[in-house]
């Protein structure tokens, strides 16, 4: 077999590959004799059909099923040979397909690039020091309550944080629209959920009060046939309730499956969830300095194949994430290139990294990782136990695990600087990576 390669860009590769004819018939007599202990022929016994008439009848596909195999086979040859890592599969144009002729191809593909991972100790990291302290606690429990809110009926005028119940008609210009009317719609003054201008003309309404306001549909409005036009709108006012707040007792508690220990368990369990947020928040913001500090670092270009192959799944999970009729290729490239690009940069930088320092996933960490995901639940031993019977979610806390070494392995080398901040602050979410 001959090999030779031409590099045509910094990762495409154009390689020509030539196999003997002799190889050639040797696969297509192969498959011929396959072919005649079973072919069953008109005259004869099957197995006694002569080889003349079997290979009258069935050369042409036992040659064309052969040159298919015998390019397979010899490019995955050819590029061990030549020490190249293919990324993405080849194009192949054959140079000479004739029968009783070598077979000579030349497939294109391109190569995963080769590069160390450096710059580490450029890379500064602020890495965010935080407690949960007894007034994030108690800011906690009341934002607990006001999600468990309920509303009672009272006698008098709606204030904003109230919830009425209306029935309401819209208009524009005398002429009833799409999506601007509804009865016994329930809305809370000051939610915002509804234009500008609507809520506040309701404050100070009382039950059986009927009201004409005239809101004013934002600029920028989703529907363009409303944006900017003034609307007019006939809102009756059935009822309305004022917030209750839930008492903190063990009725409210056992909603949040703590049934024993009274206020002081339950301000226990919540400052234990409050903890382990903190420390995924902390986490979270490290791994993202890290991360952009490698990409940083490291610019490095990439074969499209794996962009194009990046893109192709996240249409496939845009899709899977807000349904509706449509296809995955009929979301535009481009919509997700940025973040393809991102994702197969990092993907390889933090290959590298483990290959580099010899990373493992550590099995003592995988198994604290387990342990903390099962603390979250009623039966945390069940939950260890199904993890560790299920391969595919092992080998998924396994690669978070490794990402978490690497993340590890930078911050040995990279310039920390601690920062001490509010609890609120450190669970701030974060902010999307830009681009690479």
């Amino acid at each position: 077999m001959q090999v030779s390669v031409e590099s045509t860009s910094a990762l495409e590769r154009r390689m020509t590959v030539g196999v003997p004819v002799e190889r050639i018939e040797t696969e297509v007599n192969k498959r011929l004799q396959q072919t005649a202990r079973k072919a069953k022929v008109a005259g004869f016994r099957p197995g006694k059909v002569p080889m003349s008439v079997i290979r009258q009848r069935y050369e042409d596909s036992a040659r064309q099923e052969a040159l298919g195999d015998l390019i397979q086979a010899t490019f995955y040859e050819a590029v061990v040979e030549q020490k190249l890592n293919p990324a993405g599969s080849p194009a192949v144009e054959p140079k000479t397909f004739e029968k009783g002729k070598d077979l000579e191809y030349i497939a294109t593909f391109e190569v995963f690039p080769e590069f160390e991972v450096a710059g580490l100790e450029t890379i500064a990291i602020e890495r965010l020091q935080a407690d949960v302290a007894d007034a994030d606690l108690d800011n906690m429990l009341e934002i607990l309550r006001k999600q468990n809110t309920r509303f009672e009926v009272v006698e008098r005028a709606a204030e904003n944080g109230d919830q009425l119940n209306i029935d309401f008609a819209g208009k524009i210009d005398g002429e009833a629209f799409a999506g601007g009317s509804a009865t016994g719609s329930q809305l809370v003054l000051g939610s915002g959920r509804m234009i500008p201008g609507f809520e506040d003309a309701l404050v100070g309404a009382k039950a059986g009060d009927v009201r004409v306001i005239n809101p004013v549909f934002p600029e920028d409005y989703q529907n363009l046939d409303l944006a900017g036009k003034t609307a007019e709108f006939t809102v009756t006012v059935n009822s309305v309730s004022a917030p209750q707040l839930p008492e903190l007792n063990d009725e409210f508690f056992a909603q949040f499956g703590v049934k024993e220990g009274g206020l002081e368990g339950f301000r226990a369990e919540v400052r234990k969830n409050m903890e382990r947020e903190l420390r995924q928040a902390i986490k979270s913001k490290v791994k993202n300095q890290v991360m952009d500090g490698l990409l940083a670092a490291n610019p490095i270009e990439v074969p499209k194949s794996l962009i194009g192959n990046e893109i192709n799944r996240l249409r496939v999970q845009a899709v899977q994430q807000f349904g509706g009729n449509i296809k995955p290729e009929q979301l535009p490239a481009d919509m997700f290139e940025e973040q393809a690009k991102r994702r197969v940069v990092l993907g390889l930088i933090v290959a590298e990294v483990v290959k580099q320092f010899e990373l493992k996933p550590d099995d003592a960490r995988v198994r604290e990782m387990i342990q903390e995901m099962a603390s979250a639940y009623q039966e945390p031993e069940q939950v260890v136990a199904w993890y560790y019977k299920n391969d595919q979610q092992m080998n998924e806390v396994r690669s978070v695990v490794l990402e978490e070494q690497v993340v590890d392995t930078v911050l040995q080398k990279a310039n920390v600087t601690d920062k001490s901040v509010s609890y609120e602050e450190a669970v701030k979410p974060v902010e999307a990576p830009q681009a690479a």
